[in-house]
């Protein structure tokens, strides 16, 4: 009998040791399940950058935005206004790209939350707030209503209601002024602080960091309360947003490169597919201007010899002929946020209440830091604006604040220039940034095709696709 108890306990004892040594036979140690939140921080950075500022929607808009002229396939389509415009396949990789970004965000935010696993970690709490709300504001500003509230629930919620961008707006601001909070607590992090795993503040001491991430939250409040200008003018908190932001070029939210490991997204989509030519009607603003950028922003086509533009609207589709970028650089970073970009804001906004003397000085502060940015000194700054730029100003003070913005955000930072001249529109001043290509404008962008096959509300809500050049989103004066 004890040696039937015997065999039975052995027998047992191997089972359950055969099925431990299975279970971490099966098990993927180069895949874990969880890892420490710090890690997916810089996963979000890159793709914020890589895949939902920069890519596909930053490409598209270009053309609309005639900052590049489409000269091949689906650039020349968008030039031309054909399907790609209108198709929900166009968007889909970087549709499924933002939200892959925002779930990541949300698996942050759970962590270091009050009853997460990793409480206390503030400061990064704070980051993943920030970095949310431009993804979220991003997919909103380019689409409208969106799901939001029910998503980011796989395997819960299948078919996500779409959130009114009025209500998602309200949702960036709360999580801006909740990042900020956080940004200012004592962080009490467990683990090792998020140190370099942060590529853009990383290498600096924790302290200024987050002193940085809280002028970074509030430079994107300034950026989204000037966005609803035509809904609900708050000007004077756009300045004090503004004020309480970056105070130069060296703060400003920017994404690095190396040159090998990382590039460029505009210089890897020239490598890979040769589909810009040089935009004629950005050129003949710079002609009109004597603007010194415009040796610095066109080039030849490599071993042609000669530059030629890409007329906006009616271009050859063919690649090798016309001129391309000159600023493309494998190690140019993308600008997430930038200095330039809030002095323009604050100009506007102080331009708008009538405070022109403050006004010209945080354009010349913009133009300044517009022209440092591709390498042209101070110098050379200050004779473009007392000659060109100020009796431009005079004569029409938001006109040359719109224009020389548009300069300013030139292959990086389009998707401003798309968002400020569908603001333009709704406030009926479309005519302050001329536009050359006579076809229909892209009001919007279409959603992604994942979701329309898949989610009843967002089907409807997308239809045929025709809405795109018809309906505007909701802060531009539209319904949705």
């Amino acid at each position: 009998m004890k040696k039937l108890i015997y065999i039975f306990c052995a027998a047992s004892l191997l089972t359950a040791c055969t099925d431990d040594v299975m279970d971490r036979l099966n098990r993927n140690e180069n895949d874990p399940e969880e890892v420490p939140a710090r890690y997916l921080l810089t996963d979000a950075e890159t793709a914020s950058a890589v895949s939902v500022v920069s890519g596909d929607f930053a490409f598209y808009t270009a053309v609309y935005m005639e900052q590049q002229a489409g000269i091949f396939n689906q650039m020349y389509n968008a030039e031309m206004r054909l399907a790609e415009v209108y198709s929900a396949a166009t968007f889909n990789n970087a549709w499924n790209a933002t939200y892959r970004n925002l779930l990541a965000l949300r698996i942050i935010r759970e962590r270091c939350a009050a009853g997460g696993a990793e409480a206390g970690s503030n400061h990064l709490l704070g980051m993943a707030q920030v970095l949310t709300a431009l993804n979220l504001a991003t997919l909103t500003d380019l689409m409208g209503d969106i799901p939001w509230s029910e998503a980011l629930q796989p395997g819960a919620v299948y078919q996500p209601k779409l959130d009114s961008q009025e209500s998602i707006y309200q949702d960036v601001f709360d999580l801006l002024n909740e990042a900020i909070d956080n940004l200012r607590k004592e962080d009490l992090a467990t683990l090792t602080p998020v140190g370099a795993q942060d590529l853009i503040y990383g290498t600096l001491d924790a302290d200024r960091q987050a002193e940085l991430w809280i002028k970074a939250a509030y430079g994107l409040k300034a950026r989204y309360a000037l966005r609803l200008s035509f809904r609900e003018p708050r000007y004077d908190q756009v300045i004090d947003y503004a004020d309480s932001s970056f105070v130069s070029s060296d703060e400003q939210l920017a994404y690095p490169y190396d040159g090998s490991s990382s590039i460029n997204p505009f210089y890897a989509f020239y490598l890979n597919r040769r589909y810009f030519g040089a935009s004629e009607s950005l050129h003949q603003k710079l002609v009109e201007r004597n603007d010194p950028r415009e040796s610095l922003f066109f080039k030849a086509y490599p071993g042609t010899g000669q530059l030629v533009f890409a007329p906006n609207g009616a271009p050859e589709q063919r690649q090798g002929y016309y001129g391309i970028s000159g600023l493309l650089s494998p190690t140019r970073p993308t600008l997430l946020l930038s200095y330039h970009e809030l002095q323009f804001v604050k100009a506007e906004a102080q331009t708008r209440l009538g405070q022109t003397g403050d006004a010209i000085g945080s354009l010349y502060n913009a133009v300044v830091a517009a022209f440092a940015q591709v390498g042209l000194s101070a110098s050379e700054a200050d004779d473009y604006f007392q000659n060109v730029v100020l009796p431009r100003f005079e004569a029409d003070p938001l006109g040359e604040i719109i224009n020389q913005k548009y300069l300013a955000c030139y292959e990086g930072e389009v998707l401003e220039t798309y968002h400020d001249y569908r603001r333009l529109l709704a406030m009926g001043e479309g005519d302050l940034l001329p536009l050359a290509n006579p076809l229909p404008f892209p009001l919007r962008l279409p959603y992604g095709n994942s979701d329309v096959v898949s989610n009843d509300h967002v089907a409807q809500a997308y239809g045929n696709g025709d809405y795109v050049t018809t309906e505007p989103v909701w802060w531009a004066g539209g319904s949705r």
